[in-house]
């Protein structure tokens, strides 16, 4: 499914995404070392074990990463013209290797572009839950996207 043109959505809208996804070692992995993260929470199955999770701890940047992701091919795919702010990012429980998550969003407002009258605001909330059902990340996510062709 494509995303939507900005006067497709109503506040409320609410969208399960469809594809879940288990987190790897690899992931955690290339993730932490491609963003020069060296947090031995991450890193290092031993000092993990050592601090209050007793075990490695995904990088928090990562599920957000992964939030974002799941949520782009039923809300933005297509239409979006410039992603304009992350806010109110959160991360309330771990995640840890093996957990499989899924995300949900819902609109939380929509607003005319003052400056682009051929475009519009959404501002959608996306969560990210494990296996268990627990949200493990929250954001706002502000987007500009297209309005629908007019048909002419």
């Amino acid at each position: 499914m494509a995303g939507r043109y900005f006067d497709e959505w109503q506040v409320g809208d609410r969208i399960e995404h469809p594809i879940r996804r288990t987190v790897t070692e690899t992931d955690n992995l290339l993730f932490s070392t491609m963003t020069h993260n060296p947090q031995p929470l991450h890193l290092d199955a031993e000092a993990a074990k050592a601090s209050g999770f007793g075990q490695i701890l995904v990088n928090s940047t990562f599920t957000f990463s992964l939030l974002v992701g799941l949520s782009v091919g039923e809300t933005t795919l297509g239409t979006l013209v410039a992603n304009l702010g992350f806010t109110d990012v959160v991360t309330p429980r771990p995640v840890f290797i093996g957990d499989t998550l899924h995300a949900v969003t819902e609109v939380k407002e929509l607003r005319e572009s003052k400056s682009r009258p051929e475009a519009g605001i959404v501002t959608f909330v996306h969560e990210m839950m494990n296996q268990r059902g627990e949200v493990v990340c929250r954001c706002e996510r502000t987007a500009l996207l297209q309005r629908a062709p007019s048909g002419d």
